[in-house]
């Protein structure tokens, strides 16, 4: 095996660690980061409900008039 075969992937906590260390790094300010980050997860937990609000509502914790107007403000596809 080679090196890069026996090496442990990284945590996802590590590999989030090294993510923010980047965008500092880059110059990325914080609330480019959260818009970044929050538009990206509701997507992708809109996407594993097949776009619906309610059932990816109920998985963020959040009401679905708030993940609507979230929905909009980052113009997510609900597809």
């Amino acid at each position: 095996m080679s090196e890069s075969e026996t090496k442990q992937p990284l945590r996802l906590k590590e590999r989030l660690e090294n993510i923010c260390r980047e965008m500092v790094e880059k110059g990325i300010l914080f609330s480019e980061a959260t818009e970044h980050f929050e538009r990206c997860f509701i997507s992708e937990v809109l996407r594993r409900n097949n776009g619906n609000l309610i059932r990816t509502a109920a998985k963020l914790g959040i009401h679905r008039n708030t993940l609507s107007k979230k929905v909009n403000h980052h113009k997510v596809s609900k597809k």
